[in-house]
């Protein structure tokens, strides 16, 4: 699998929700520096993965529509927007952000990441 599938496979089958798929796919020393709306996050592993158990609470269902992939040896860019139902409202889809993250992938991993995101309103 190229890297780009592999970024791909992973925002499109909302792999962030699922533990057991973001460790088979995360690298143990895997970081994410996010310039978010509140600011400057920087997560590592664990911080990943309480993420991944919170979205899975607050949200019924994530979609992801991809709008640019590019690919440049082990770098891979993406931008997208995540789309949320939540419990309380299932069957209403709305806009959560758009994101635009670089990832070095390294053994075929995510191993190190860079993201911008912006929420809608």
């Amino acid at each position: 699998m190229s890297n780009k599938d592999l970024v791909v496979k992973f925002y499109e089958s909302a792999g962030i929700l699922s533990k057991s798929y973001c460790l088979s796919i995360f690298h143990p020393e895997i970081s994410l520096q996010w310039y978010s709306s509140k600011g400057l996050l920087n997560l590592e592993l664990n911080d990943l993965l309480a993420l991944s158990k919170e979205l899975k609470h607050n949200y019924y269902s994530l979609r992801v529509e991809v709008q640019d992939i590019l690919e440049e040896g082990d770098v891979v860019m993406i931008r997208y927007t995540y789309f949320v139902r939540t419990f309380e409202n299932p069957e209403e889809e709305l806009v959560l952000a758009v994101f635009f993250t670089t990832w070095q992938i390294k053994d075929n991993l995510l191993f190190k990441g860079c993201q911008m995101s912006q929420l809608v309103d």
